[in-house]
């Protein structure tokens, strides 16, 4: 039978009663892990959230970039 090891992490997933809330500490370091991997990503983020923005955007209003896309694609082949 295995032997549980005391240096092996320990947590609950439960708020035991209490409100469910994160300590401030927790939000610091989140908050600094995220400006780290934003900092590594660099150029790649900014088009990221661009290309994201751009989905957004095309996902609002399919039907008017579905008939502004079928009209790019008739005038190139018109124009050839």
């Amino acid at each position: 039978m295995p032997k549980i090891s005391p240096l092996t992490p320990h947590w609950v997933t439960s708020s035991l009663g209490h409100p469910a809330a994160a300590a401030p500490h927790q939000h610091a370091a989140l908050g600094d892990h995220l400006a780290q991997c934003s900092a590594q990503r660099g150029r790649l983020q900014g088009l990221e959230n661009g290309a994201v923005e751009l989905r957004r955007l095309v996902a609002g209003r399919f039907v008017t970039s579905a008939l502004l896309l079928a009209l790019l694609v008739g005038a190139s082949l018109m124009a050839l």
